[in-house]
C-alpha cells in the first residue's frame, strides 16, 4: 500500500487516458468557514440590515426606506436625462428648443391668426412661459403612468420602493423645466430692460410651490393610471388623447380673462388652472389670484397624490402576475 506522500494515479485503460496527481495535504483539505466572517445581510450583533415587510396600509408611505434608496433615485435620474438625447447633435439644447420652437407655432398661429389676446404681455413670455410649466404637467404625468407597463421586468427581477421610479422622473422632468426657466429669465430680463408692460409680484417666491403642485397632481394622477393599465391597457390610449385635450381646457394658449359666464367656473374645475394663473400673476402681473380656487385646486392635488399612493400600493403585489 502505498504511502498518503506518494501520489495516486489513475490511468486510462490501454495506456490511454490522462493521471492525475493529488498529495495528501489536497486530498485531506476542506473547507473551513471564516468564523469571524460576517454572514451577508446581517450586522455585527448577527441582526438582519434590511428586513422587507408587506405593507400594512393602503396609505403607507415610508420616507426612512425611500431616502435610504436616495442613490437609486438619482441613478434613474441621471439616467433617464443621459437616455434622451443620447447620439443626439444638439443634446441638452434639446430641452430649450422644444418650448421655443412650440412659443414660436403658438405665437404665430394664436397670436397673429387668430388674434388672441395675452393681456399686454409679450407673446414670447406669455407663450413660452404656458408652455414650459404644461410641458412639466405633462411629461411627469405621462412618465408615471408608465411606471409599472415600462419597469415591469426591472421589478420582478430585485426588489427596491416602487415609488422611487416616479420620484426620480420627477426629478429628472424638474431638471428640464429648471433649464427651460433659465432660458425665460433671459427673455424676461430682455423686457424688463426695454420697459415692456410687466410686473412682477412678491407672489414670485411662490414658484417652488407652483412647481411642487404640479408635480404632486401628475404623479398621482400618473400612478393611479399606471395602477389601472396593468389590467386595461386601452386606458393608456385613452390618457394620451386626453391629455392633449386637457391642454386646450388650461390656459396655456390664452388668458383666462378671455373665457367668460358660465365657462370661466369650469375653468376653475381644472386643478391646473389655479396654479397656471398664479404663475403669471406673479411674474407678469396679469391674470388673477382666486384664492377660493387655488385653496381647492391644491385641496384636490393632496386628495388625489394620496389616493394614488393608496392604489399604487394596492396593485404593486400582484402586477408582476398580470403584467
Amino acid at each position: 500500500m502505498r504511502s498518503w506522500g506518494a501520489t495516486i494515479e489513475k490511468a486510462g485503460s490501454a495506456g490511454k487516458g490522462f493521471v492525475r496527481s493529488m498529495t495528501k495535504e489536497q486530498i485531506t483539505k476542506k473547507m473551513k468557514p471564516d468564523r469571524g466572517a460576517r454572514p451577508r445581510g446581517r450586522d455585527d450583533e448577527g441582526q438582519w440590515t434590511t428586513v422587507i415587510k408587506p405593507r400594512g396600509k393602503l396609505f403607507s408611505l415610508n420616507f426612512k426606506e425611500i431616502w435610504h434608496y436616495r442613490d437609486l433615485i438619482v441613478l434613474f435620474a441621471k439616467r433617464d436625462i443621459q437616455t434622451i438625447y443620447k447620439q443626439t447633435v444638439l443634446g441638452p439644447l434639446w430641452f430649450v428648443l422644444q418650448p421655443l420652437f412650440t412659443t414660436i407655432i403658438y405665437t404665430f398661429v394664436f397670436g397673429k391668426l387668430a388674434n388672441i389676446g395675452t393681456e399686454g404681455v409679450p407673446y414670447t413670455l406669455f407663450y413660452y412661459g404656458g408652455t414650459m410649466l404644461w410641458h412639466y404637467f405633462q411629461a411627469q404625468l405621462t412618465n408615471s403612468m408608465d411606471t409599472f407597463s415600462v419597469n415591469a421586468g426591472l421589478f420582478g427581477k430585485v426588489y427596491f420602493p416602487r415609488l422611487t421610479v416616479p420620484i426620480s422622473k420627477m426629478l429628472s422632468n424638474l431638471v428640464a423645466t429648471l433649464i427651460q426657466f433659465l432660458t425665460l429669465m433671459v427673455f424676461y430680463a430682455y423686457y424688463l430692460v426695454i420697459k415692456a408692460p410687466i410686473r412682477p409680484s412678491w407672489a414670485i417666491l411662490a414658484f417652488p410651490l407652483i412647481l411642487l403642485h404640479l408635480a404632486m397632481l401628475s404623479t398621482g394622477f400618473g400612478i393611479i393610471i399606471s395602477s389601472l393599465t396593468t389590467k386595461y391597457r386601452d386606458l393608456r390610449h385613452l390618457m394620451t388623447f386626453g391629455i392633449n385635450l386637457w391642454m386646450y381646457a388650461t390656459p396655456v394658449i390664452y388668458p383666462l380673462s378671455a373665457v367668460k359666464g358660465k365657462l370661466r367656473l369650469l375653468m376653475y374645475l381644472n386643478p391646473v388652472t389655479a396654479p397656471m394663473e398664479l404663475f403669471r400673476y406673479a411674474f407678469y402681473g396679469s391674470g388673477e389670484i382666486n384664492l377660493i380656487a387655488l385653496s381647492a385646486s391644491a385641496a384636490f392635488t393632496v386628495a388625489i397624490f394620496f389616493l394614488g399612493i393608496a392604489i399604487f400600493n394596492r396593485n404593486e403585489r400582484k402586477f408582476v402576475d398580470v403584467v
